[in-house]
């Protein structure tokens, strides 16, 4: 475990040069929606290809996935609970709620836990396709939805179909999955061009999240505190509870048992602070949400590493 702390490691320590960087002046508010504009037009839609088209799509059977999906149904309908009943937000606030609330870091941090906490960087490619495949071009095109209504657009269902083909982060995706069902022969610099460009998207994200946190409200506080911390509660503890009992359902061996039920417990993806900043919408859900999961995860892993190893 204290091997896989190097993860958080690396997280914070380029959080942190983000809010040096605001805290000296070097970089302001409008570098930090530079920043997050870069990442989702270019950097994201770029690591997402690159992602895809080398990934193994058998890995999408795999039998630990049933458990994950029904802890990411979970979660997302829980929120969607709360926020019916309480919160009563709309298409777009609500998107980014349950994002928050369902969609886990499955790669820059996932991936190092997977390997020195549960031996295998293999776990994470089920969920890590699921959520790109899937789940994020979903929320992308829900959020263009409300965006297209609340402009006052009105759209045929063919038009609502086509909204995701003009979403960046979708387009990379599903160039991704061409790629790699059909194996065309593309030229390797080009390859190699895209992935470089991918390899921006983690640490211009990361360094826009310091900056938010240096020159925004502290993480916490706010007339949307009470969300955060509902949020906290699903992504944290119903999410890995309902991991955990689908996999003793399905009997899953202690190794997969471990390791969905790890994975669930993971916290909210960077990439949902970037999709808030540019839609515009819930952006300080989005940013303690992630604060305080990534801070909070550390002991919940560790509890639940030691309890099931």
């Amino acid at each position: 475990m204290l091997a896989a702390l190097g993860g958080f490691a690396i997280i914070w320590s380029i959080v942190a040069l983000g809010a040096l960087l605001a805290h000296t002046g070097v970089l302001g508010a409008s570098a930090e929606a530079t920043l997050n504009k870069l990442t989702f037009a270019a950097a994201s839609p770029a690591l997402l290809f690159t992602i895809v088209a080398k990934g193994s799509l058998g890995h999408l059977v795999s039998p630990t996935l049933l458990a994950s999906v029904v802890a990411i149904a979970a979660a997302i309908g829980v929120y969607l609970l709360v926020n019916a009943l309480w919160l009563r937000h709309g298409l777009d606030a609500g998107t980014i709620g349950w994002l928050s609330a369902a969609y886990t870091n499955a790669g820059n941090l996932g991936l190092p836990i997977a390997l020195h906490v549960l031996g295998d960087m293999t776990w994470m490619a089920p969920i890590l396709l699921l959520q790109v495949g899937l789940l994020q071009p979903f929320a992308l095109a829900c959020l263009d939805a409300s965006a297209a209504r609340a402009d006052g657009v009105r759209l045929s269902p063919a038009r609502y179909a086509l909204l995701p083909l003009r979403n960046p982060i979708t387009v990379g995706i599903l160039a991704g999955l061409l790629v790699n069902l059909t194996q065309p022969p593309l030229p390797s610099w080009l390859l190699d061009a895209v992935a470089m460009v991918g390899a921006t998207a983690v640490p211009l994200m990361l360094i826009a999240f310091g900056i938010s946190l240096r020159l925004d409200p502290l993480p916490g506080r706010g007339a949307h505190a009470g969300e955060v911390w509902a949020i906290q509660a699903i992504k944290l503890i119903v999410m890995p509870a309902v991991a955990w009992g689908v996999g003793r359902l399905l009997g899953l061996p202690p190794a997969g048992l471990m390791a969905v039920t790890v994975i669930a417990a993971l916290p909210s993806a960077q990439n949902i602070f970037v999709i808030a900043s540019r839609y515009r919408v819930a952006l300080p859900v989005a940013r303690d949400a992630l604060f305080w999961s990534t801070i909070l995860t550390v002991p919940v892993i560790t509890a639940i590493s030691a309890w099931l190893s």
